[in-house]
């Protein structure tokens, strides 16, 4: 289904995105960036939600793990839910 494929690539964007924007974050500057200041009107809120409840050890965050294996489990819930609709309405894949 085509829809499925572009909330799979959407999906993909973002995690690519957020791992780009984690990155950027090693390089003094990075984040100050037109690109860093971009993805950090996307990245910043998914991130700050994780930031709240796993405190960073030794000064390493590893909030974005986090956030990306939930962002896997959301996209794993939606196809399932996708999937099961258009199954529901007789579209077979």
């Amino acid at each position: 289904m085509i829809i499925l494929t572009i909330v799979n690539r959407l999906f993909q964007l973002y995690s690519l995105a957020l791992v780009v924007y984690v990155l950027m974050s090693w390089f003094p500057g990075a984040l100050q960036s037109k690109l860093g200041l971009f993805l950090a009107r996307f990245c910043d809120p998914y991130l700050a939600f994780f930031d709240r409840f796993i405190p960073p050890i030794g000064g390493i965050s590893f909030s974005p793990i986090i956030a990306l294996i939930a962002l896997q489990f959301i996209q794993n819930g939606i196809n399932l839910v996708l999937t099961s609709i258009f199954s529901s309405m007789g579209i077979i894949f």
